[in-house]
């Protein structure tokens, strides 16, 4: 067994199993924790296809900001106690029927589809390309999504401050 496909099967437990305690965990904190460890497993995916831009953006972007924002929040707005939540379950049937229909869905096409081992020649360059695109044929929208993020960030700013003054008093 070659090495790649020992790293694959590592990697796609590593994010099975980090994605079943996150979706199983009863504490946010651990779920969040879980749910870095599932997208550090799918950025790890990424880069056994090559696709290192992809995995790039995978960490820095839900890995690096939206995961932190999500623990600073959950952490932050603790007030110090907790809720009893109680857990039903509810439409277990349908639930449990329509996840069995897709799996058996899965395997069938898995199972049936031919599959094409090619070699790869060289790696391509993914980042040269997606570079030239961005700046070519797409560098208005690129700018245009740049500055409505700008007026959003700044109107986040501004609303924030104007709701703190008002609850102290100012004007």
């Amino acid at each position: 067994m070659e090495l790649t496909t020992i790293l694959f099967y590592l990697f796609s437990i590593v994010t099975i199993g980090a994605a079943a305690v996150m979706v199983f965990s009863k504490n946010i904190v651990h779920s969040a924790f879980a749910l870095m460890f599932a997208l550090i497993g799918v950025a790890a995916l990424y880069v056994l296809l090559y696709a290192d831009f992809l995995a790039a953006t995978q960490l820095l972007v839900y890995v690096g900001g939206i995961l932190i924002l999500i623990l600073f929040g959950v952490m932050l707005t603790s007030l110090g106690y907790t809720f009893n939540f109680r857990t039903i379950t509810v439409n277990l049937v349908p639930a449990t029927v329509l996840s069995t229909g897709a799996a058996v869905l899965l395997i069938f096409a898995f199972v049936t589809t031919e599959w094409k081992i090619t070699e790869v020649a060289e790696r391509p360059d993914t980042v040269y390309d997606l570079g030239m695109m961005l700046m070519g044929d797409y560098i208005l929208p690129f700018i245009v999504a740049g500055v409505l993020l700008l007026i959003a960030i700044i109107g986040a700013i501004l609303m924030s401050t104007r709701l703190s003054a008002e609850n102290k008093g100012g004007t």
